[in-house]
């Protein structure tokens, strides 16, 4: 089978505008869900029954078009609050939809502030909020009838809401008050804003984090990646011993408590998959739940503890939502995968690779192949495709990219480099500092891997990346020069101090802890800016970015082009151009579920890679 032949399998359109559902949130109740879905043509909210099964559309494009933040429930589940920006800015504010009726209100208007929604108090009132209002994101509460606003934190690093307790007198959230960046402790606030106390700190430089309060109020669920691996545990708030639970070298997250208190839910990440485990509040002892192989997150407990929602995907199947039955452990599908017109068997499974890195580093990686292509005699283009982060993940779940990418006659490779998750705080932290360093050359570990399988061209290597895969993608044509002939840096990072300048202050807390001070590090920091390793460009580029990008603002790709072109390098589609650069001005940070977005994507880089590759 030919490339061209294999391009024609999956229409690019056809798969960008298959339908996704996000932020399934289960009412207080837990007889209904909201959620985002995109069955229209673009994201709106929905209301379902988990009793009747009826779904009701509750907004018709007042809806984000891109999601960046999820959804909250009043208390007495009237009403459904959700976040909004304009284009991609994620310059948030909040809106509140009423069930019945489905008046919407827009409580926060302030076009310079990120405003993220958080839980809504017991008394029905007023509701966490986190905002950056006053500067560095902090936590505050909102009256959702006067709109008043109540500080309840002042850190110089950001603080982050979780849940009220029970009775409503204390909110815990998380924050660092270390030198040591790395660290995160658990605290409680109280309501009204008049204390604030830390509750949860197993060791300096540990990430210590609070989740769901038990019922009985005294309880509520953690996680520490003090042992080296995220682990739940459940503390008690009066004598400060915490049960440990989790398996052994795995990392784990606490998720939320039955509301009988029999049970906590937590998320197993191991081996790039996800798979819910519960235990038994009083014994720590660990139920698995009879699930199909894949990737299985829960979505928490509902219909009076007797269903687990679990939204369930693979490599080659398309996510679902699944109603688990605890007493019988069976289940029914709630929100089946839609696949269009397209043949489910058209996509293809994936493999989980291991490849050694210059350091004899085992780097964990998922390989995908077109159909045939290891059986063949035709050696196919591939591209290596770094996730964005660092400190993010590839799973095994469904990759619309890597899909379209195969199906276009590519072979992809998305590795876990160093600074990953889901492998430990060593693998995690390894690339601490070290930006454009190790983890470069285990993506350059991955292009020798993809050179030595035997179904690909080792002469077309392409290397492809947003948000810090965009950083990659650039920092990887200019420092290894002769091993990509292709880049695709999309919304990408090109000058580590010009970033530093324009973004918003809790990015900046983040970048600080990834890769020190600008000031003190600076001959660090000029290293690992392409910009400053310009004149070696040698790849073709797609340059990729939308003007409304908070995180890696516009700036970033508009300095380089600035700067290749004054070194020469000619733009335009012509085989001897050397870069080909779009802006979109109706986008942030990627399309973030946008169909048009993800469709003009999609089509660009297929275009690009099919003539450059």
């Amino acid at each position: 089978m030919s490339t061209a032949t294999r391009r024609q399998q999956i229409p690019i359109e056809e798969l960008a505008r298959l339908p996704s559902f996000a932020f399934v949130t289960p009412s207080h109740a837990g007889d209904k869900i909201a959620f985002y879905w995109d069955t229209t043509g673009r994201f709106e909210l929905y209301l379902l029954d988990l009793r009747t099964r009826e779904t009701t559309q509750l907004t018709d494009g007042q809806a984000p078009k891109g999601l960046r933040a999820g959804l909250t429930w009043t208390r007495d589940d009237a009403a459904i609050i959700f976040a909004k920006d304009q284009d991609g800015d994620e310059q948030n504010n909040l809106f509140l939809l009423e069930r019945e009726g489905g008046t919407i209100r827009q409580l926060t208007d302030d076009p310079r502030t990120q405003d993220l929604a958080g839980q809504v108090h017991p008394d029905n009132g007023r509701m966490a909020v986190m905002s950056n209002r006053a500067g560095q994101m902090n936590v505050f509460t909102l009256d959702t009838e006067t709109r008043e606003w109540v500080q309840l934190t002042d850190f110089k690093a950001p603080a982050f809401a979780g849940k009220w307790s029970k009775d409503g007198q204390w909110l815990a959230f998380g924050t660092n008050e270390s030198a040591n960046l790395k660290n995160q402790d658990g605290y409680l606030a109280r309501h009204d804003g008049g204390e604030t106390k830390k509750v949860f700190s197993v060791r300096d430089g540990s990430g210590d984090r609070l989740g769901d309060w038990h019922p009985d109020g005294r309880r509520i669920a953690v996680g520490s990646d003090a042992s080296g691996v995220n682990r739940p545990g459940i503390l008690d708030l009066e004598t400060g011993e915490v049960r440990w639970l989790g398996k052994e070298g795995s990392d784990e997250y606490a998720a939320e408590f039955s509301k009988d208190g029999r049970w906590l839910l937590a998320i197993r990440n191991e081996d790039a998959s996800l798979k819910p485990i519960l235990y038994r509040v009083e014994t720590g002892e660990a139920r698995e739940l009879a699930l199909p192989p894949g990737l299985a997150a829960g979505g928490g407990f509902v219909l009076d503890d007797t269903k687990l929602l679990i939204q369930h995907t693979a490599a080659d199947r398309r996510p679902e939502l699944l109603l688990y039955d605890l007493a019988t452990d069976t289940h029914e599908t709630v929100i089946a995968a839609d696949y269009g017109a397209i043949d489910p068997a058209l996509f293809v499974a994936d493999e989980y690779v291991h490849y050694p890195s210059f350091d004899g580093q085992q780097v964990p990686a998922i390989l995908y192949a077109p159909h045939g292509a290891r059986e063949g005699t035709e050696k196919l283009p591939a591209i290596v495709f770094v996730h964005g982060g660092p400190t993010g993940q590839y799973f095994r779940g469904f990759d619309p990219y890597a899909q379209f990418l195969v199906a276009s006659g590519f072979v992809v490779l998305e590795p876990n480099v160093r600074g990953s998750t889901g492998y430990g705080v060593t693998w995690r932290d390894c690339n601490i500092k070290d930006w454009g360093g190790g983890d470069l050359e285990d993506v350059a570990a991955g292009a020798a891997f993809l050179k030595s399988l035997p179904y690909v061209d080792p002469e077309r290597i392409g290397v492809f990346g947003g948000s810090y895969g965009g950083f990659m993608s650039f920092i990887a044509v200019v420092k290894k020069p002769d091993l990509f002939k292709v880049g695709v840096p999309w919304i990408g990072i090109t000058d580590l101090h010009k970033l530093y300048e324009e973004d918003m202050e809790h990015f900046r807390y983040y970048f600080r802890q990834q890769m020190g001070d600008p000031v003190e590090d600076y001959a660090l920091w000029r290293d690992r800016s392409a910009i400053e390793h310009a004149d070696k460009l040698k790849a073709k580029l797609l340059i990729l970015h939308g003007t409304n990008d908070p995180r890696c603002p516009i700036t970033q790709a508009r300095i380089f082009r600035d700067k290749i072109v004054a070194l020469g390098k000619r733009e335009g589609t012509d085989p001897d151009a050397d870069f080909e650069y779009h802006e979109f001005a109706d986008e942030g940070h990627g399309p973030s579920g946008d169909i048009q977005g993800k469709i003009r994507t999609y089509k660009l880089v297929a275009d690009f890679l099919q003539r450059r590759l």
